[in-house]
């Protein structure tokens, strides 16, 4: 086997050629223009001539040019008459060629003394159209053989060859399930071959998502394939499922949906719902239950109308929550007082129980043992469970007659001021009264105490009262005050005692001092013996001093 290309103008013609016998075959492209070498493309010797013939069908031979040295002579009076031409190198042209020109082309060679022939058997080739596929089923039944469609690959010579896949995968005719049959059609006018590929296939519920293709394969390759398709399988439902849809978790007063769905294709489009024992046939596959309570708690089923042997449940559960408080409103109390608060709840489930005071958050159920002012405020309960929130409260006020805890004195900065402080306890919020004028200042009233403050130059001594009272009673007490002038006076006479008494302390601590002096003076005397007496004399003289030291 021989492969040879030849350069004519602007074609490129890609030629094979086959011995057999002394005769050479070669192929040639349909619609081309084909070149026939001479003598298989070695250049003839020096020549008279050469002319070039074919076989007709009929047996007798044609005639299609003749080249001499100088000039080209067209001799065919057919349809080569314009289709032939010769190349310097002695090779045959044939423009726009079909496949009427599969024939023997003989090539002669006439030299001063001898005659050379070669025969070439030309065959025209055609590539088969893109294949398309033609009489596509609309859907294919589980289980049944169907015709899935027709591919046709058109206009080849020689025919080309047509094969199916699945998802990529060679299809087999196994005369059951799959059966494809080929049939190949010659044009009359133009003698190319067309074929079509009928597949019969029997799809079951695997196949929804298959991918179906067909290709063409021809010498001329490479093969052409369709763009995969894919069908709807029809089979029927064996098995429902039933959905319950909401928002959230369910609780009374929902909407909850029933959505019964079958696995069959196309699906089916009526149910049977059994609605707390009772069946609902709906054109549809849903059904609303609007504004659920705690007793549509309970098993739910759907089935195929009239078929219960096909048939789904689930279970629903309506969460539910009762929850209370033992107080509520406003609970006013006596200071000192014991109150029992408790918590009433009943829910569907655990339910999750928290407190506040005044917007704070409490850790645990407060109590109240002995209820102090600081008791007083807004307390809320929120009970929680599954989506479903309740809040309850009460406003406590804890009251009782005001008290005075402390009445006290202060000296101002510049000790002329005198500052009186008052502090009470009681609820509800106590009023103060002085006995006297003055600038008063009053703390914030917090867990029902208040401090009141009065500011005072006193003038004289006096006697303040602190008066307290409000809709549960009273309260008083009195402070002794003195005035800034007394205080002076009692600050000099307490200096002059203090000098008093440091003089006197002085004076003694001198006439001690002097005795001892004296004493010891008249001691070394006697003890010399510079003055001799009798003891009688020593006595007097011991008197004497004595008299005068006093």
């Amino acid at each position: 086997m021989h492969s040879t290309v030849y350069y004519v103008g602007a074609f490129v013609l890609s030629v094979t050629l086959l011995q057999a016998s002394g005769l050479d075959t070669m192929v040639g492209l349909y619609g081309e223009t084909i070149e026939v070498a001479c003598n298989k493309g070695v250049a003839p010797p020096a020549n008279l001539f050469v002319k070039w013939k074919y076989d007709k069908d009929d047996g007798t031979s044609g005639d299609l040019l003749v080249k001499k040295k100088d000039s080209t002579s067209i001799l065919a009076a057919d349809d080569y008459a314009n289709r032939v031409n010769i190349t310097d190198r002695y090779s045959l042209l044939i423009a726009q060629a079909n496949l009427g020109d599969q024939k023997t082309f003989t090539c002669m060679v006439v030299t001063e003394s001898d005659v050379l022939t070669s025969r070439v058997n030309l065959l025209v080739h055609k590539k088969p159209s893109p294949p398309t596929i033609t009489e596509k089923a609309e859907d294919l039944e589980n289980g049944k053989l169907t015709t899935l469609g027709k591919c046709v690959a058109k206009d080849a010579n020689p025919a080309a060859n047509v094969s199916w896949t699945r998802n990529g995968q060679p299809l087999a005719d196994d005369g059951k399930t799959v059966i494809i049959t080929p049939v190949t059609e010659v044009d009359q006018e133009t003698g190319l071959s067309t074929t079509t590929s009928t597949l019969q296939y029997t799809a079951s519920r695997d196949d929804m998502a298959a991918k179906f293709a067909c290709s063409a394969q021809h010498s001329l390759g490479p093969d052409q394939e369709t763009a995969p398709m894919s069908f709807s399988i029809h089979y029927p439902t064996e098995k429902v499922s039933l959905q319950v849809n909401t928002q959230g978790p369910l609780k009374e007063g929902d909407n909850v949906t029933l959505k019964c769905k079958g696995d069959g294709n196309p699906p089916p489009t009526s149910y049977d719902f059994y609605i707390k024992g009772q069946k609902v046939t709906v054109d549809s596959d849903t059904h609303t239950l609007v504004g659920v309570t705690r007793d549509d708690t309970g098993e739910y089923k759907c089935s195929l109308v009239g078929n219960t042997e096909v048939v789904a449940s689930e279970n629903i559960t309506v969460n539910f929550l009762d929850a209370g408080l033992s107080l509520s409103g406003t609970v006013v109390r006596k200071v000192g007082e014991n109150v029992t608060v408790k918590v009433q709840k009943s829910a569907s489930g655990n339910v999750k129980v928290s407190w506040t005071k005044d917007n704070e958050k409490l850790e645990k159920l407060p109590k109240f043992d002995k209820l102090k002012y600081a008791d007083s405020g807004k307390y809320e309960c929120e009970f929680s469970m599954a989506g479903l929130t309740q809040r309850h409260s009460f406003t406590l006020v804890v009251e009782g007659m005001p008290v005075i805890k402390s009445l006290n004195k202060v000296r101002g900065n510049d000790g002329k001021h005198k500052v009186l402080i008052c502090e009470v306890e009681g609820s509800p919020k106590p009023n103060v009264l002085w006995s006297i004028n003055g600038t008063s200042e009053e703390s914030a009233y917090v867990d029902g105490k208040i401090t009141h403050k009065i500011v005072m130059v006193p003038t004289a001594n006096l006697t303040v009262s602190c008066t307290v009272f409000n809709d549960l009673g009273q309260d008083v007490r009195a402070i002794n005050v003195s005035s800034y002038q007394t205080d002076d006076s009692g600050d000099q006479a307490k200096l002059i005692v203090g000098i008093v008494v440091g003089l006197l302390l002085a004076a003694l601590v001198v006439g001690l001092v002097y005795w001892i002096y004296m004493k010891k003076s008249k001691q070394g005397m006697w003890k010399t013996g510079e003055e001799a007496g009798t003891s009688e004399e020593s006595k007097k003289l011991e008197e004497n001093n004595h008299k005068a030291e006093a």
